[in-house]
Formats: structure tokens, C-alpha cells, sequence
């Protein structure tokens, strides 16, 4: 969430570093809401103040023998007042609430405005596979080699979803494994956390309320915020770890990775740029996060950004590095950085890890602070994320850009060890 007091004090500024990300911003209603509160506020005070010095003076008026009815009724009658006062206050809170939850976060300043049309590759590694003979596509490679069951997915859970089989489920699992030992070997935390997650969980994440109907909810009961939803990524449950904790500075920063399935309701355009595994409602994902000091953040989205690469070209993946454009970059992130693969069938690069700084957005939503130790004031913690890595993405970019002439796949030399085996054959 943005701090209101940057738009009180500079709102012209921050409508404009907004219209980079949104077509549109209007704080008119807001600052006049904000207004209005805060003549509120100090009408509300004197009445109370009021109340009370008169209060105070009753007794010793009845103590001289003096008729206090007349101060009574008076009093009942500010007493009234104020309860009205309070609930014109509760709905100009409401209203500047409500505003400030569905703004976006602030862009940092060295992006571009508008979307896709305007990202940039800032690097890549390694070149394009080349092929002496008609290259498949990885559904069908996936089907020739035994490693996905597509049809059997759909008849079980319906389009979007898909059954990994024999090598295939090893080939995923032995992913898994690569990339939590790499994680491990640079002193991350392991959390496996819960698959299902309160509303609250969304709403700290930036998620909710604007993107309420992605996810899977799974208890929706009228008039009550609490309501569950399947995890759209482990990044969801990882931000809600230190939700309204105070941290000390010499814990920070907090690094840590998890592993979920992913569950996206809004999957699944089944355009022919997104068949088989490259979109879907349930994949499977290990998810960076770290904790840090405002002054650190920079240096650890860094850090984020050359993890996800190191494992990318770990697996010997041709790909390349984007920076997002302001309007690119997601709800509640201030600056984004994309890890694209090369799907040769697709002529087209697909994102399988994207590194993102939201800055304190998420830290104000969920009261996540930190105290310095020479200080008695508390701040806003940064978090950051970064796929590490999304595996639906990957598997096919393995099976097309690591695939033979005979039909067969070589397995990239890091994931021998976990699955056994050095060339996938057809079945």
C-alpha cells in the first residue's frame, strides 16, 4: 500500500510516475476525503475535550449544591454529537481505505511507462539451438517419450491440467530437487507451506481485493472477510511469514524459499502460443523471498535476478533477461525483472522466473517492520520474490532445445543424479 502522505505531499508527482503503470489517476477524491477527515478529527477532539473538562466539573458543582441537570442533558446531547462524528469519521476512513488498498505500487523511476511493447533484454546466455532435421514441438515429445499424459489430465480435472508420468514425474521431481539443493548450497530457508490460505494472506501480498477472482476460493461466506483460496504461488504464504512482526536489524536480512503447487484459475487461453504445459491451473513452483533493510533491497533484487539465471544456465537453457516496463510489472511491484527461455517450436521466449522489489507496498499492508538497534522507531521492511524456478516452462524448453534426431532428449548434466539416466528414449 502507498503511503498517503507522499500523495499529500507530492501528489502531482505521484500521479505522474503512476501514468508510467496506469492509464489513469485521480487523487481529487481522496485528498478532498482526506480533507474533511481531518476537520472531522479536530471538530470530534474539542467536543471531547469539552466533554470532558464539563464532566470533570459536575461533581464539584453538585458538591456546592448547584443544579446540574441542565449540564447533563447537555452533555448527553455532545455525547450524541460525537457518536454521530465518529461514524462520519469510520466512512471518510473507509473511503480513503478503500482508495489506497487498489492503487498500484510506485514504479521505481529508471523504468519505461507502458507495457510489453517496452521492455527491454538487458542479457542473455547462450544461442539458439539449431537443428539438421524437423524439430518436434514438446507436447509431442512429452506424448512419444511417455512423459505426460495430456488427455488422462483433462478427463480428471478438466482443460488445464495434466498428468506427469513415469520419467516425466522424475524429470519434474529431479527439477525440484535441483533447484532446492542449489538454494540450500546459498543458505536460503526451506519452507513448505500450507496449500490454502486466508483472505488476509492475499490481501498482504497485493493480491486482493483488485485480483480477487484469479485464484481458487474455496469458502466464500457473505458478510465475513474470512474466506480461503488456493495458493496462485508459495510467494503468498512467504510474505505473510512476519506478517505485524517487528524484526531486529540483526536478524535481516531473511532469505528464504519455498515449494507449492500453483493453482491459477484465470489459466488455460489454450492459444496455440500456449498449449500443452506452457499455461496452465496447477504447476509447480520454488519461490525466492527475501526480508531486508530499505537501504538493501537493491543489492538483494540483484542477487534475486542472478540466482534464477545461474539456475537457467545451470540447465545448459538458452534465455534471455528482461527488464519490465512500468506497466508490465505487476500489481504490487515497483520493478520487475523477467527470466525468459527460448521455446524453439514457438519461435518465442517464455518467462519461468520473474524477480520482482515491491519495496514497503506489501510491508504496509501486512504491518511487517523492523527496529535498528539505535533507535527506538520502527520502518517498513522491503520484500522481494523471484521464481526459482517455475518448472511447467522449463521441461518444455529441455525437451525442445535438448532433443535429438531419433526422437530422443538428452537430460542436461545437473539432473542426472536425480533421475538416473542420460538420454530420455521414445516409448
Amino acid at each position: 500500500m502507498i503511503d498517503i502522505n507522499l500523495i499529500r505531499e507530492n501528489a502531482e508527482e505521484i500521479r505522474v510516475k503512476m501514468l508510467k503503470k496506469v492509464d489513469e489517476v485521480d487523487f481529487t477524491d481522496l485528498l478532498e476525503n482526506d480533507k474533511k477527515r481531518k476537520e472531522l478529527i479536530l471538530v470530534v477532539e474539542e467536543l471531547k475535550a469539552e466533554k470532558n473538562r464539563v464532566s470533570k466539573e459536575i461533581p464539584e458543582l453538585k458538591k456546592a449544591g448547584k443544579s446540574v441537570d441542565s449540564l447533563i442533558n447537555e452533555m448527553q446531547e455532545v455525547g450524541e454529537k460525537i457518536k454521530k462524528l465518529d461514524e462520519e469519521l469510520n466512512e471518510y476512513d473507509a473511503k480513503i481505505q478503500y482508495f489506497l488498498e487498489r492503487l498500484p505500487n510506485i514504479p521505481d523511476d529508471d523504468l519505461l511507462a507502458g507495457g510489453k511493447e517496452n521492455n527491454k533484454h538487458i542479457r542473455e546466455f547462450g544461442k539458439k539451438p539449431e537443428f539438421d532435421f524437423q524439430p518436434k514441438n514438446h507436447v509431442d515429445l512429452a506424448t512419444s517419450l511417455g512423459l505426460i499424459d495430456y488427455e488422462r489430465g483433462a478427463k480428471l480435472a478438466g482443460n488445464g491440467f495434466w498428468i506427469y508420468k513415469g520419467v516425466g514425474a522424475q524429470l519434474e521431481w529431479a527439477l525440484l530437487n535441483y533447484f532446492v539443493s542449489e538454494h540450500l548450497k546459498d543458505g536460503y530457508e526451506f519452507i513448505m507451506p500450507p496449500h490454502i490460505l486466508t483472505y488476509e494472506s492475499g490481501y498482504t501480498a497485493g493480491q486482493f481485493p483488485k485480483f480477487e477472482e484469479e485464484v481458487f476460493v474455496l469458502e466464500k461466506q457473505e458478510n465475513k472477510s474470512y474466506r480461503q483460496f488456493l495458493a496462485p504461488t508459495a510467494e503468498t504464504a512467504l510474505i505473510n511469514l512476519h506478517r505485524d512482526e517487528i524484526l531486529k536489524e540483526s536478524e535481516l536480512p531473511k532469505k528464504y524459499f519455498g515449494y507449492t503447487p500453483c493453482y491459477r484459475s484465470e489459466a488455460g487461453s489454450y492459444r496455440a502460443e500456449e498449449r500443452g504445459m506452457i499455461r496452465g491451473h496447477q504447476f509447480n513452483k520454488i519461490e525466492m523471498f527475501q526480508f531486508t533493510k530499505p537501504e538493501d533491497s537493491d543489492a538483494a533484487f540483484l542477487e534475486l535476478v542472478g540466482k534464477a539465471e545461474k539456475l537457467v544456465e545451470g540447465l545448459g537453457l538458452h534465455y534471455k533477461t528482461a527488464k519490465l516496463a512500468a506497466g508490465d510489472c505487476s500489481h504490487a511491484m515497483a520493478r520487475t525483472y523477467d527470466i525468459e527461455v527460448w521455446i524453439p517450436s514457438m519461435e518465442i521466449y517464455k518467462e519461468v522466473s520473474s524477480a520482482s522489489n515491491a519495496r514497503e507496498y506489501q510491508a504496509r499492508r501486512g504491518n511487517m517492520k523492523f527496529r535498528r538497534e539505535d533507535a527506538n522507531k520502527t520502518e517498513y521492511l522491503h520484500t522481494l520474490n523471484a521464481s526459482g524456478l517455475a518448472t511447467s516452462r522449463i521441461l518444455p524448453a529441455i525437451l525442445e532445445q535438448y532433443q535429438q534426431k531419433d526422437g530422443s532428449v538428452v537430460v542436461p548434466e545437473v539432473l542426472r543424479k536425480f533421475i538416473g539416466i542420460d538420454v530420455i528414449k521414445p516409448v
